[in-house]
């Protein structure tokens, strides 16, 4: 078997929900490696695109550290801005699926990046006990993306009943809701874990276990969720990343920047 680390796991999974052919805007870190593993491994013509406006680009030296990196931007088909990115092609619908982090995320996929306070905000609320990096363009690609994915460590204190601030539109508060605010986008299509994939209840729209990755378990991705997280009738184990899958993985990471046990 190879050896492999959680984060590549992570992202490898990931990788795999892309299709040949989308639109697909990525965010750093993580989420970079599992769209350009992607792009290496079995969609190459999918089409890349950054916050920052990087289009059609394939990483060189390594991954990228940001969303502008002479590492994506030096061979890229168009190099634009934010405003086309975010606010044409994101915001118009036509981009297929995007990729994004949380540091909270709850039952109906609902993202917070924003900060945390321990308790939902309401009005009158004060500063939060920590304050987080912000949405960035990861709210535009939430609202507006046909679909996307969540990457997350799978904590307790990650994965909460109600995230103390919505940074960034799941499923809002269940069936309707995106609708009823006038996202156009369709919604968050899996949670991405360190332990497993969570997908969403096709009634409900409240997320549930999907399958596990080997080195875990149903009893240890309950207990590490902080809802009562419902479980699939065909939950099943994920498939191990292969020899040709790590190798395209880490032909995008070479200096190992996001190898970590």
């Amino acid at each position: 078997m190879s050896d492999f680390s959680r984060q590549e796991m992570m992202a490898i999974a990931t990788g795999r929900e892309i299709r040949d052919g989308e639109l697909a805007i990525f965010g750093v870190g993580l989420s970079m490696l599992a769209g350009y593993f992607a792009q290496a491994y079995h969609a190459p013509n999918v089409r890349s695109l950054t916050e920052g406006g990087v289009y059609g680009a394939t990483p060189v030296g390594g991954l990228p550290w940001g969303i502008e990196c002479n590492r994506i931007s030096a061979n890229a088909t168009s190099f634009t801005n934010a405003l086309d990115a975010l606010g044409f092609l994101v915001g118009s619908g036509r981009c297929d699926v995007g990729i994004i982090g949380a540091a909270q995320v709850d039952k109906f996929g609902n993202v917070n990046t924003t900060g945390i306070w321990n308790s939902p905000v309401g009005p009158g609320t004060g500063a939060p006990v920590t304050r987080l990096s912000g949405a960035g363009g990861a709210n535009d690609i939430a609202s507006s993306c046909g679909r996307f994915v969540i990457m997350a460590t799978h904590e307790k204190k990650r994965f909460v009943e109600r995230v103390d601030y919505v940074s960034s539109p799941g499923y809002l508060t269940g069936p309707g809701a995106r609708q009823r605010c006038g996202l156009i986008g369709g919604g968050p299509s899996a949670i991405i874990t360190t332990l497993g994939i969570l997908r969403p209840n096709p009634d409900s729209l409240e997320f549930e276990l999907d399958s596990y990755f080997e080195f875990s378990g149903v009893d240890e991705i309950r207990a590490a969720t902080g809802w009562h997280l419902g479980v699939r009738p065909d939950v099943h184990a994920v498939p191990a990343p292969s020899e040709a899958e790590l190798e395209a993985l880490r032909r995008v990471d070479t200096t190992g920047m996001l190898r970590r046990k």
